[in-house]
């Protein structure tokens, strides 16, 4: 019958009891699997990651600047991996980076929500926060 009609024989279940085919198109009926693929991969939403870095002595001032920089990340959808970085001794100030992150955290309460508690890493004490949905 396939032949007759100049389309292709495609089994479309083999596990079936018995297997079931179908008269079309393959290379059609590819093009179509494929371009639904593609939109299906369009759709999905790509998470970008921005990164703020502090000292753990970080000024008021440059505290607020950076902290509108992250209010504007997460407003743009983006997610936000703030970190303090210990040089050298200031390691022993692991209480103050830890302060300043969670004061970070509790400012830009209302634009996201805390995703991972600050954690140190090394020289690293870092926190994630996550874009609230609208």
């Amino acid at each position: 019958m396939a032949d007759e009609q100049g389309l292709d024989l495609v089994e479309i279940s083999p596990n079936a009891n018995p297997p079931v085919c179908k008269i079309m198109d393959y290379k059609k009926f590819l093009y179509e699997q494929k371009k639904r693929e593609k939109a299906l991969k369009s759709k999905a939403t790509k998470v970008v990651v921005k990164e703020i870095r502090f000292g753990p002595n970080t000024d008021d001032h440059d505290y607020e600047f950076k902290k509108k920089h992250a209010e504007k990340f997460l407003k743009d959808g983006a997610k936000l991996k703030a970190f303090v970085f210990f040089k050298g001794r200031s390691i022993v100030f692991k209480e103050q980076g830890q302060i300043l992150l969670l004061r970070l955290a509790q400012d830009l309460e209302e634009y996201g929500k805390v995703e991972q508690m600050p954690k140190l890493e090394g020289k690293r004490m870092i926190m994630f926060i996550a874009p609230k949905k609208k």
